[in-house]
């Protein structure tokens, strides 16, 4: 896991499982299929908000329900507030400097739940990024999500916003 963190960037930093749940804010970048996994580590996530920053391919999307990713992963945590977000950027690209050409490499985020919301906002501010809001996650999520090889590229994109 450490090693991991190295390949990504100087600044991230590897913790336990049971470091990362005990936090208020959770930023879930795993492989979607073990999201499952991790939501049984809590018996509740109430308290909690959650970034789902997944992609859920190769998860075909008839496999969800009929629900977009992120309302799909909502199910599994229990209580939490959930924010889409930072799954449009590689990992290196988030620990990468997020001044790019003289403007804010660009995060999109959606959620339900504005007070989930305002904080996640802030927080991509003060690391550096410009965050979009695309609609709630039926709108911005469902945008933002990769559904396959088709749709994957569309999002993978690095955006910027000059400087205003």
């Amino acid at each position: 896991m450490e090693s991991q963190a190295r390949e990504i960037g100087p600044t991230v930093v590897a913790r336990s499982l049971q470091d990362a749940v005990e936090a208020d804010t959770i930023i879930l970048a795993i492989p979607f299929g073990k999201h499952r996994e991790i939501a049984k580590v809590l018996p509740t996530w109430s308290g909690k908000t959650i970034i789902d920053a997944m992609n859920s391919f190769p998860t075909r999307p008839e496999e969800l329900d009929g629900l977009t990713s992120s309302a799909f992963v909502a199910k599994s945590f229990t209580g939490a507030k959930l924010v889409k977000g930072f799954n449009h950027l590689g990992a290196a690209k988030l620990a990468a400097d997020p001044v790019v050409q003289g403007g804010y490499r660009v995060v999109f985020l959606s959620s339900d739940d504005e007070n989930a919301f305002a904080p996640i906002v802030d927080l991509a501010k003060e690391l550096g990024f410009a965050p979009v809001k695309p609609g709630k996650l039926n709108e911005g999520g469902a945008l933002v999500s990769a559904r396959g090889p088709v749709w994957g590229p569309l999002i993978f994109q690095d955006p910027f916003k000059k400087q205003q």
